[in-house]
C-alpha cells in the first residue's frame, strides 16, 4: 500500500541531504512523498531541485541566553505547530531529521496522533530529536554510541541515509582497479595530475575561514610536493584566490563550491574538513583518510561524530584552537606523502561504515503504520 509520507528537517546540509536520500528511497518504493522545511535553509532550493514538494513554516529558534527574544517563544512555536498540523493533514507517517522544524512537526504529530520515526544524525542528539524520542514508534541512529532511544519504540543502528551519488561511489571503490579508474577520470576534470598527492580542503557549502586562513599562510609547504582542491565556501574565495595566484609553482584548484563534490573526493588522497555527521558517515564508506578540525562550537558532536573513526586509525583530529601552521608542516604533509599510511588509514575508515542507512530507514517508515502490502 502506498503512503502519504512527510519528511520533516532541514537547515544545513546535515539534515538536508539524508532527508532527501530517504525520500529518493521512499518515492522508489511507490509513496507518496512531501518534505516540511523553512523558506531559509538549504531546503528551499534543494527539495524542489529533487522534485519534491516543499511546505514551508518558520524558524523557532530558542535563545541560548535570556533576550526579549525569549519572551515571543511560546507564540511563535505555537503557530508553527499549527502550521505543521496543516501539513500533516492526510498524512500517514511522518519522519524527523531534527532542527528548527522537526519540533513543531513531532508535537502536531502527537497531537494528531500521527506515527512518526526520528533519524539522529550526530552523536550527540539535538533538543528536537530528543524530544521527538519520547513519543517516537522508532529511532534511527546514524552511529551505534548516540545516546538516544525510542522511549515507546524500537531504537535502530541503521546508519547514515547517504546520497545514491555517494554510494553508487563507494561500490567503484571497493576494487583497486575501479577506485584508481575513478580518481584518474575525476583528477581530470579538476586538471589535477593523477600521479601525484591531492589534498581536499572543505569546510562544507559555508566553508570554514580558519581552515582557509591556515592554507593561506602555510601553502610554500606544499610546492613540488601535493597539489590542492580548495573549496573556500561561499564569499571567501578572494583572499584564498589572491594567495595561490602568487604561487604559481603550486598546483592549487580553488573554488567557493564545488558541486561535483563526488569527483573531487573520488581524486583525493586525502580530506581536510570539518566533522559534521554527512562528512563523516560519506568518507567512511568510501574508505578516504580524513584529518577533522571539528566545528569549534555548538554542542561538541562534531568532536564526537568523528571519534569512531579516529580510534580505528582512519582519521585524525585536531581541535580547531590547535589547527596552525606547524600542524600542516609537522601532521599534514607528511601524511599526504606516506601512500602507505594513506591506504591503511582508508581501509580502517571503511571499516567503520555500516553503509547506506537509507532502506533501512525507510523500512522503519513502512513499519511505522504496518508495512507495505
Amino acid at each position: 500500500m502506498a503512503l502519504r509520507i512527510l519528511l520533516a528537517g532541514g537547515g544545513t546540509a546535515g539534515h538536508v541531504n539524508p532527508l532527501l536520500a530517504t525520500a529518493e528511497v521512499l518515492r522508489e518504493r511507490g509513496h507518496e512523498v512531501s518534505v516540511l522545511g523553512t523558506a531559509e535553509g538549504l531546503e528551499a532550493e534543494l527539495v524542489p531541485e529533487a522534485g519534491f514538494p516543499l511546505l514551508t513554516i518558520p524558524r523557532v529558534p530558542i535563545p541560548r541566553r535570556p533576550s526579549p527574544e525569549l519572551f515571543t517563544v511560546p507564540s511563535r512555536l505555537t503557530r508553527a505547530v499549527s502550521l505543521a498540523g496543516e501539513a500533516l493533514e492526510g498524512i500517514d507517517v511522518l519522519v524527523g531529521f531534527g532542527g528548527y522544524v522537526s519540533a513543531p512537526a513531532y508535537i502536531a504529530a502527537t497531537k494528531k496522533g500521527v506515527p512518526f520515526v526520528v533519524q539522529e544524525q550526530n552523536v550527540r542528539p539535538g533538543l528536537a530529536n530528543r524530544l521527538g524520542a519520547r513519543r517516537a514508534r522508532s529511532v534511527s541512529l546514524a552511529f551505534p554510541q548516540t545516546k538516544l532511544q525510542a522511549a515507546r519504540g524500537r531504537t535502530v543502528f541503521t546508519g547514515l541515509p547517504l546520497r545514491r551519488s555517494i554510494v553508487e561511489l563507494a561500490e567503484q571503490r571497493l576494487t583497486p582497479d575501479g577506485a584508481a579508474r575513478g580518481r584518474k577520470n575525476a583528477a581530470h576534470e579538476f586538471d589535477l595530475d593523477p600521479q601525484r598527492p591531492i589534498l581536499l580542503v572543505t569546510g562544507g557549502s559555508l566553508g570554514a575561514q580558519h581552515l582557509n586562513e591556515v592554507l593561506i599562510e602555510g601553502a610554500q609547504l606544499f610546492e613540488g610536493q601535493v597539489q590542492i582542491l580548495h573549496a573556500t565556501g561561499r564569499g571567501k574565495s578572494e583572499e584564498v584566490m589572491a594567495a595561490a595566484a602568487q604561487r604559481p609553482d603550486l598546483t592549487w584548484v580553488v573554488r567557493e563550491y564545488i558541486s561535483n563534490m563526488n569527483d573531487a573526493l573520488a581524486a583525493a588522497d586525502l580530506v581536510l574538513c570539518r566533522s559534521g555527521a554527512g562528512t563523516v558517515a560519506e568518507l567512511g564508506i568510501l574508505g578516504i583518510p580524513a584529518f577533522y578540525v571539528p566545528l569549534p562550537i555548538g554542542n561538541g558532536e562534531q568532536r564526537r561524530n568523528a571519534e569512531q573513526q579516529v580510534e580505528a586509525g582512519g582519521a585524525i583530529l585536531v581541535e580547531d584552537r590547535d589547527f596552525n601552521l606547524k600542524v600542516l608542516r609537522e601532521r599534514v604533509l607528511p601524511l599526504l606523502t606516506d601512500p602507505q599510511r594513506l591506504r591503511a588509514m582508508g581501509r580502517a575508515n571503511r571499516s567503520t561504515s555500516p553503509g547506506d542507512g537509507a532502506a533501512l530507514l525507510a523500512d522503519l517508515v513502512e513499519e511505522a503504520t504496518g508495512g507495505r502490502e
